[in-house]
């Protein structure tokens, strides 16, 4: 005798909180899982599967990677049950204009190609702190800028700073070029040993992953100190 298949409740018998759409309403878009997105997108599942379930099992194909799902045709699409054409269109739509934002992104993104830029670019956030706080700077290969993270906050140590964090985060969104940052509230840009010891380390990490590290800034209200500039990255 066959075992039956386990029955699973569709998403309107989902608990208020956990449906996709609810979920957006009360905590917003950036809550939900791309798996969630999507089955908010294709409507529904089939009577074994919910819409998330299946937008789930999709994503597995694509090792979980949504540039490899928009890479999908209708037709291999629709040989995921559950997907019609009409829900395999919505998908490739939906990545059409993904594609879209991200080319119109890339256009307005900030060049930091140079210690000025990079700089310029952090002054606002560093400017007045009476405290040292770390920053990393991510860009793509045309040193145009995709994210700035604050590190740390009240010191700035190999130990106050991961490096393995600011590897994660440039493997997260792709990034090929790495730019460090902190200020010295005293107004002095003269490195520290400890501000040594960080450059080396990172620049080492940077170098096992493949990333160009760009320099490191020691940033004060007046003027900064350049790695890069003053030949302390040995290129």
């Amino acid at each position: 005798m066959l075992a039956k298949e386990p029955y699973k409740l569709a998403i309107n018998a989902w608990a208020e909180e956990d449906r996709p759409r609810e979920k957006l309403m009360k905590l917003g878009a950036g809550a939900l899982s791309n798996a969630e997105l999507l089955a908010i997108l294709i409507g529904s599942g089939s009577p074994n599967e919910s819409a998330v379930d299946l937008m789930k099992r999709i994503l597995a194909q694509c090792d979980n990677r949504l540039n490899a799902l928009g890479k999908m045709s209708i037709e291999e699409l629709m040989t995921f049950k559950g997907i019609g054409e009409a829900k395999a269109i919505t998908i490739i739509a939906a990545s059409e204009l993904g594609r879209r934002r991200e080319h119109e992104e890339d256009l307005q993104r900030e060049v930091l190609a140079s210690p000025d830029d990079i700089y310029r670019h952090l002054l606002p956030r560093m400017r007045d702190l009476d405290v040292e706080e770390a920053y990393i700077v991510l860009m793509n290969q045309s040193f145009k800028h995709l994210k700035t993270i604050r590190l740390s906050h009240g010191g700035i140590t190999e130990t106050a700073v991961d490096v393995r964090l600011i590897i994660r985060e440039a493997v997260m969104i792709n990034a090929t070029v790495v730019a460090l940052a902190h200020n010295h509230p005293s107004g002095n840009t003269k490195p520290s040993g400890n501000d040594n010891r960080l450059t080396k380390q990172v620049q080492d990490a940077c170098k096992i992953m493949r990333l160009h590290f760009l320099d490191h800034l020691i940033i004060t209200d007046g003027g900064y100190y350049s790695y890069q500039e003053e030949g302390g990255l040995g290129y």
